[in-house]
């Protein structure tokens, strides 16, 4: 998780994208946010590598990647055995737009989800809300990674409720 009082210009960004020019876009605007530090890698594997090298804050990843697509990247992350990172902020950019494939990022544990063209305000708010207000880990028999919902459900009873405590 990241300290709350961590200023844009301390995080550990890594942007994960096969589009070298998205790269560079995205590169930019982390820049003119604050951004210092920024590591960058054409595909999920580099990224995987570069991230047991590396300290990480926040990654930022494409969805439609090769040899692993952005969601597989986002599986590996999640696995709270052999990750590096598994409490990772991730947000992911695509061109997806359709609730059907939001819904499948974020059950793959995508933090926050942008789609593609992103603006510069979009991925400002995204970064703030991630430093700001990080959401809670809950581990399921199905699911690790950040909370889905956005608000409580005081009224569920069910057999997995959410606690506030995660341990790996």
């Amino acid at each position: 998780m990241i300290p709350a009082d961590k200023a844009f210009d301390q995080l550990n960004v890594m942007v994960v994208d096969d589009n070298a020019a998205m790269r560079g876009i995205l590169r930019a605007l982390l820049t003119a946010f604050g951004c210092r530090r920024i590591v960058e890698a054409a595909n999920g594997l580099k990224a995987l590598e570069l991230l047991r090298e590396t300290p990480i804050d926040v990654m930022i990843c494409d969805w439609k990647m090769s040899p692993i697509d952005g969601l597989e990247l986002v599986r590996n992350i999640r696995d709270p055995h052999n990750s590096p990172a598994p409490f990772l902020p991730i947000i992911m950019i695509t061109a997806y737009s359709e609730r059907s494939k939001i819904n499948i990022a974020r059950d793959s544990g995508v933090t926050e989800f942008l789609v593609k063209p992103v603006t510069s305000e979009a991925l400002f708010k995204r970064l703030q809300v991630i430093v700001n207000r990080p959401r809670p880990f809950v581990r399921t028999k199905m699911f690790f990674g950040p909370d889905r919902r956005r608000r409580p459900d005081d009224d569920y009873e069910g057999p997995e409720r959410r606690s506030d405590a995660v341990s790996i």
